[in-house]
C-alpha cells in the first residue's frame, strides 16, 4: 500500500470514531453535489429542450389549461433541479456540528489523562487536545467548501430554471 494511503489512516485515526463519521459524511456530501454539478450540466438542458420542443409542438399555448401545464411543467423541472439538495444542506450542517462533538470527546479524554495522572503526562494530553482539534477543524472544512458549492448549484439551479422559464413562453 502506499505511504499516503497510511498517512491517511493514521489523521483519522487520530481523531477518532468522529472524524470517521465526518469522512463518511463528506464522501456522501460530495457525492450528492457532484451528481447535482453533472445533472445541471448535462442531463438538464436535454430535458429543458425536450420540454421546450412538446410546449412548441403545443397548439395551444395561450388557453389557461395550456398555462396550467406550462406551471405544472415548470415546477416538475423545478423539483429535479432541487432533488437531493434537501439532503446537502443537512450535510453541511451536520459536519460542524460533529466536529464539535469530536471537540468534547477530546477534551474528555484530556480531563480523564488529568484525573488518572495529573498535569504530569504532557503526551497524553496532547493526544486528547489532538483528538478535540483535529475533528472540529475537518468539519468545519467539509462544511465551509459545500456552502461554496451549494451556492454555486443554487444560483444555476435558479439560472436554468429561468431561461427554461423564458423559453416557454406564451403566445
Amino acid at each position: 500500500m502506499p505511504e499516503a494511503f497510511w498517512q491517511l489512516r493514521d489523521f483519522l485515526d487520530s481523531g477518532g470514531w468522529v472524524l470517521w463519521s465526518i469522512l463518511f459524511a463528506s464522501v456522501l456530501l460530495w457525492t450528492l453535489m457532484l451528481e447535482r454539478l453533472w445533472y445541471q450540466a448535462r442531463v438538464f438542458p436535454r430535458e429543458a429542450k425536450a420540454l421546450q420542443q412538446r410546449w412548441l409542438a403545443r397548439q395551444d399555448r395561450d388557453s389557461l389549461v395550456a398555462k396550467h401545464i406550462r406551471a405544472a411543467w415548470l415546477s416538475r423541472a423545478q423539483l429535479r433541479l432541487q432533488q437531493a439538495m434537501p439532503m446537502v444542506r443537512v450535510l453541511i450542517a451536520l459536519c460542524p456540528l460533529l466536529g464539535l462533538l469530536g471537540t468534547v470527546s477530546g477534551m474528555i479524554q484530556v480531563f480523564d489523562v488529568m484525573a488518572l495522572s495529573g498535569n504530569g503526562n504532557p503526551r497524553a494530553m496532547a493526544a486528547g487536545v489532538s483528538r478535540a482539534t483535529v475533528p472540529t477543524m475537518a468539519g468545519m472544512v467539509v462544511a465551509i467548501s459545500g456552502l461554496f458549492v451549494l451556492a454555486r448549484l443554487d444560483q444555476q439551479g435558479r439560472r436554468v430554471l429561468q431561461r427554461l422559464n423564458d423559453k416557454l413562453r406564451f403566445e
